[in-house]
């Protein structure tokens, strides 16, 4: 099986035209489509995800109080 890769963008009515593919008249092939999107998606999962992080003091101590050891 020969594999051909090629990326491009659909049309504004949703058309998507492939020319110069490297096989010939008649033969058999399988299309997958796949978006580039995926961002997005990942993003609604994870919507923290690449953001920058901010310590506002990070050598405080942290509920100082709540520990029964200290009573």
């Amino acid at each position: 099986m020969q594999t051909y890769h090629v990326e491009t963008t659909l049309s504004k009515d949703g058309s998507l035209f492939i020319k110069g593919l490297p096989f010939a008249a008649g033969d058999k092939v399988e299309v997958l489509i796949r978006s580039h999107k995926r961002k997005r998606m990942y993003n609604k999962r994870h919507p923290l995800r690449g953001q920058p992080i901010l310590y506002i003091r990070p050598f405080d101590r942290v509920a100082e109080n709540a520990w029964e050891a200290l009573q």
